[in-house]
């Protein structure tokens, strides 16, 4: 379990690197109509209804996201200003969770909800177990085990919400023409090295805590 747990991280590694390396390489590539990602991002907030919701410049990179307290969409400076394939791509799938927010689309309210808890039991989780490890407390390896399952949960949860915002950005931008067929490629590129990143967090977490499961089983034995 252990094994598996280190291949699943060297994984995670390896689709952070792939993201960076899709991006980089679309980031060169202009998109044929010569949108930005802030221009983009505004014509489909506007197909959509969501005239109100910003859309703010971030500094960083890849540290786009939307933002559903404030209702606001915040794009890194090379996503806002530039017009590559990487830059359309990515401020669509940010203005696809805005879309989902606005249809109260089921996962998204949940991983809302579920945020405050998940927040909590996150913080508190690893000493839990490390407590519970030392003084070989099965009540307090228990306890942490729960509250990092709630942690493993909320990324599940996530996966579905990515996915469908870039499902949503896919199909706008090729209704509304913000890019050519032959274009599309590139976004499924971008788009999918990016989701490749949740699924492998993901798997990082869920075999952690089967191997967190496993030794308090062994423990208890």
């Amino acid at each position: 379990m252990f094994l598996l747990v280190i291949v699943a991280f060297l994984f995670s590694l390896w689709a952070q690197f792939r993201v960076k390396g899709t991006f980089n390489k679309w980031a060169k590539v202009p998109n044929a109509n010569g949108l930005t990602g802030y221009e983009a991002a505004r014509r489909m907030l506007d197909a959509n209804g969501l005239h109100d919701v910003p859309i703010e410049p971030v500094r960083g990179t890849l540290s786009d996201h939307y933002d559903p307290i404030n209702r606001v969409v915040r794009l890194s400076e090379p996503v806002y200003y530039e017009n590559s394939i990487s830059a359309v791509s990515v401020a669509c799938h940010e203005v696809g969770h805005a879309i989902q927010h606005k249809v109260h689309y089921p996962m998204l309210t949940l991983r809302h909800r579920m945020f405050p808890v998940v927040n909590f039991a996150s913080g508190v989780a690893p000493f839990m177990l490390l407590a519970g490890f030392i003084f070989s407390a099965t009540n307090l390896i228990g306890l942490g085990i729960i509250f990092f399952s709630a942690a493993v949960a909320f990324q599940l949860v996530t996966l579905p919400v990515e996915f469908n915002a870039s499902n949503r950005a896919r199909q706008v931008m090729v209704e509304q023409g913000f890019i050519r067929n032959e274009e599309e490629r590139g976004v499924a590129k971008v788009l999918n090295a990016a989701a490749l990143t949740y699924v492998a967090a993901a798997l990082v977490s869920l075999l952690e805590l089967l191997r967190l499961i496993t030794m308090f089983l062994g423990n208890r034995e």
